[in-house]
């Protein structure tokens, strides 16, 4: 059987459309915490509770949108962001650290985190990573 390719799904075109609009405005963190409460039900919960752990555990990051989701960026450079379940129709949210997080340990490290829930050992672990990536 051979299958053919379709190119992007629409969220992908979505998400990529939103990057262009952010690229030539600019966003800033009203803008990410409309983004934020645009979401519905565990995305916005855990949008919210992340958007006010990562300012409290990294004050220097500049909130942004990348991809039409919260991001924190050092130096216009996203660090980490936050992807909620429902931008791709995913089972779980995800905390997402770039190469700029330097995050190394080792060959091989996680740079993604599944999020079902934010309970105070996985804020306090969320704490310490967005610190270190800081």
């Amino acid at each position: 059987m051979t299958r053919t390719y379709d190119g992007f799904t629409e969220a992908e075109r979505g998400a990529m459309k939103e990057r262009a609009r952010e690229l030539k405005n600019g966003a800033k963190e009203s803008e990410v915490l409309a983004k934020i409460a645009e979401m519905s039900g565990t995305d916005r919960e855990l949008g919210e509770a992340l958007h006010t752990l990562i300012r409290e555990a990294a004050p220097g990051l500049t909130p942004k949108l990348w991809y039409g989701m919260p991001a924190y960026a050092r130096d216009g450079k996203v660090v980490c962001f936050f992807q909620p379940a429902a931008k791709f129709k995913s089972r779980y949210a995800v905390l997402g650290f770039s190469d700029e997080a330097r995050l190394d340990d080792g060959d091989m490290w996680p740079t993604y985190f599944a999020i079902t829930e934010l309970s105070a050992g996985v804020a306090s672990r969320i704490s310490a990573l967005v610190g270190e990536a800081a």
